[in-house]
């Protein structure tokens, strides 16, 4: 059965200030984790999820992430004159992927603003917006769970996670008004990293939503602020949490494993279990693992013995 939504949009204008001097130069979509850029992951889920259309929106300087997608068969004919096949099929696939997923890009800066102009062209229809930074290696893709809760409920949907209480001051957190099962979360709103005592739930909102005609309505209305008062920026939890204090919004706990890659500790966490499990690189960074695990134990037993 084909999906209720089949569009989406990826914001990926961000500067990427927390991973500097790393995205000084490389767009934080672009950096790698395991052998693929962090928002290739994100576009596969969306193709995988049944996503058809896909807008990418981005800012000046990152025009790698186009140049990754476009195709380029001057190289894939390069590598296969050089005999060297499977990288000519992997460049030819990254365009298919593309393809597939007929993707589409918007110059813009910001959070909410991007999605209210990707969504012009949308009409009324419900759309995904995933973070390019957030990776989820998950049985069901999270895309697909965030589509399958739309379905149950016809209304806005956010991704959470469990969170322990003493990270609520690094997330959103959800105001829950009843546990519907399985997961699924009627919510009120959210509170912006807030103090573990003043956490309103142990659920933290991961950069995942369905976002309907509604929602671009209370985006409108914040952008109209915006223009008459010009402070701060026009974001895409505010228009949540507006439309939240009189009609139905809905929680989905994703169930899989998240990885961040907005940071530089959790890029590396990142790194470490896309490369742990790799078939051939895993291998090795075990044996690495073990090695250094056996040079220190002999150091501290010579300190021991000194």
């Amino acid at each position: 059965m084909s999906p209720t939504i089949r569009r989406a949009v990826i914001p990926a204008a961000g500067l990427g200030s927390r991973l500097l001097p790393l995205t000084k130069a490389t767009p934080k979509e672009m950096l790698p984790v395991g052998d693929k850029p962090v928002i290739e992951h994100t576009v596969r889920e969306l193709v995988d999820s049944g996503i058809t259309d896909i807008t990418v929106v981005v800012s000046g300087g990152k025009s790698l992430v186009q140049d990754h997608f476009r195709p380029n068969p001057a190289l894939a004919e390069q590598l296969r004159a050089d005999g060297k096949t499977a990288y000519a099929d992997a460049v030819e696939e990254v365009a298919e992927l593309a393809r597939r997923g007929h993707i589409t890009y918007l110059d813009q800066y910001g959070n909410g603003t991007p999605v209210l102009n990707a969504a012009r062209a949308f009409g009324d229809e419900p759309v995904l917006v995933l973070w390019p930074d957030d990776v989820f290696v998950a049985e069901v893709p999270r895309a697909q769970q965030l589509i399958r809760a739309y379905e149950q409920t016809g209304c806005p949907v956010l991704a959470l996670i469990a969170m322990d209480p003493t990270d609520s001051q690094r997330y959103g957190v959800p105001i829950v008004k009843e546990d519907l099962g399985d997961g699924q979360l009627r919510i009120t709103g959210l509170v912006e990293k807030p103090e573990p005592a003043a956490a309103p739930s142990s659920y933290a909102a991961i950069g995942g939503y369905v976002v309907t005609p509604g929602i671009i309505d209370e985006l409108r209305e914040q952008t109209r602020r915006w223009y008459e008062h010009r402070t701060g920026e026009v974001y895409l939890t505010d228009a949540i949490n507006a439309y939240a204090t009189t009609r139905a919004v809905y929680g989905q706990v994703i169930k899989g494993r998240w990885y961040d890659t907005g940071n530089p500790a959790d890029y590396l966490v990142a790194q470490m279990a896309f490369a742990l499990a790799h078939p051939e690189y895993g291998p090795v960074l075990r044996s690495l693992v073990t090695g250094l695990d056996a040079d220190r134990a002999a150091a501290l037993q010579a300190d021991t013995n000194t």
